[in-house]
């Protein structure tokens, strides 16, 4: 199979390739700074139809995570990248696929799960979740992540591709143990002694193990009846105080030091990143993959957490 990745190079990208390279796969990734990789990597710039459309030609799957980080704070240049990266990268996409002649017969479109409500009374699957934006109170910024999530679905949902079916991943945090990405920087607060609760630690976090990621793109693609919106999180969300001390007791380290809403404001300032991060309370299911009948490998945190404190601690003992 031909498996081109839009937006291929960062921690999500680079696990997935290294994935379907492994099963045997030809893996080709788009993007704006291509660089050496087992895999071939095309150049694109993420806005407009140029030569790496050619990629799509008889490919099998196309999936684009293509978007500027979220982790930086949301001023207005960021907010104009953050937003214009997905749209943009959807619609060029969008336009390759339709100009195809073989065009590809699956579009993985990446999502977030942040597009539902901040919650704590349910939880948020496809056919019953809440929709966010419309909180009581919430701040200015969570409105704007909820627009963000809003738009970048809308802009693939209004796609004219009818030969390629489209499957838009609404997913939660993709814990892996490569360093950069999120688990990364939550071990960091647990070894620095700060892996306590924030500011009460009652806000839900949806999350997925790297390897139930993996497994959930390949079971989307042997299932052609599931198109739409799909929830990619672990059917167990559990609360950010019980999150960090499953972390915690994985990790080996009884104390986390809590941390107030004022507290996080101020540290979150200068680490140049946004509180919603932490504080907004994601309870997020996987309702439509568990009636497919997907299995999870790890469906809840403590066995997950031991796993990836397992890898980052095997791959320190090998590292020269």
């Amino acid at each position: 199979m031909k498996f081109v990745i839009a937006g291929g190079t960062g921690q999500v990208g680079t696990a997935t390739a290294r994935h379907f390279l492994a099963l045997g796969h030809e893996v080709v990734v788009l993007s704006r700074t291509p660089r050496q990789a087992p895999w071939r990597t095309v150049p694109w710039d993420a806005r407009s139809v140029g030569g790496w459309a050619s990629e799509l030609e008889g490919a099998d799957v196309v999936l684009n995570l293509a978007g500027r980080s979220v982790n930086c704070r949301y001023g207005n240049r960021n907010r104009d990248e953050i937003l214009r990266s997905r749209v943009e990268s959807v619609r060029a996409v969008a336009a390759a696929i339709a100009a195809a002649r073989r065009p590809p017969p699956l579009w993985l479109q990446m999502g977030t799960a942040t597009i539902y409500a901040h919650r704590f009374d349910a939880s948020n699957d496809e056919a019953h979740g809440l929709l966010g934006g419309g909180e009581v109170g919430a701040p200015d910024t969570w409105r704007f992540s909820h627009s963000v999530a809003e738009r970048w679905e809308k802009a693939a949902l209004e796609s004219s591709t009818p030969g390629t079916r489209q499957v838009i991943l609404r997913t939660a945090m993709v814990m892996t143990p490569d360093r950069g990405g999120v688990f990364d920087a939550l071990l960091r607060l647990v070894r620095w002694g700060l892996g306590g609760p924030v500011d009460g630690g009652r806000q839900y976090v949806s999350w997925i193990h790297e390897a139930d990621f993996l497994a959930a793109l390949e079971f989307l693609m042997v299932h052609p009846e599931i198109e739409g919106p799909v929830n990619l999180a672990a059917p167990e969300p559990l609360p950010y105080r019980d999150f960090m001390g499953s972390l915690r007791n994985a990790w080996g380290r009884s104390v986390g030091l809590p941390a107030t809403r004022w507290m996080l404001e101020i540290g979150a300032f200068f680490l140049r990143t946004e509180s919603e991060l932490v504080l907004k309370s994601r309870r997020v299911v996987p309702g439509r993959l568990l009636e497919a009948g997907f299995q999870f490998r790890f469906p809840e945190w403590p066995g997950a957490a031991a796993d990836l404190c397992r890898r980052v601690r095997d791959r320190r003992t090998a590292a020269p």
